[in-house]
């Protein structure tokens, strides 16, 4: 999977442990290497990862190769990005945006 930086990522094997059980509210994006506008996301996501990085863990999700979590929150489109807090997701949004689009969305879960 084509990464961004600063952003781990998770499977679904260590979904419950970084995600579920995180302190911080987490973004996640479900992502798939052969997406184009999840490529476009990178540079998005590894700033937002460096800016908000105190309020927010960011992580990426494979979705062929990690298909229980995939099936689990029902993640059809790629990317998805879903917000969790307390272990449970408390936003979902679909498609690539920008980022001064992503942060106004993200406002009221930080």
């Amino acid at each position: 999977m084509i990464r961004a930086a600063g952003v781990a990522e998770v499977t679904d094997t260590d979904f419950e442990t970084e995600v579920l059980g995180s302190e911080l509210p987490v973004l996640v994006e479900f992502t798939a290497d052969w997406c184009p506008p999840c490529r476009q996301m990178k540079p998005v996501l590894t700033a937002l990862a460096a800016e908000e990085g105190e309020r927010l863990k960011v992580v990426q999700l494979d979705v062929d190769t990690n298909p229980l979590t995939t099936n689990a929150y029902r993640v059809l489109s790629m990317p998805t990005f879903m917000v969790f807090r307390g272990g449970e997701p408390v936003r979902s949004m679909v498609g690539a945006r920008p980022k001064r689009r992503l942060l106004e969305e993200l406002t009221d879960v930080l």
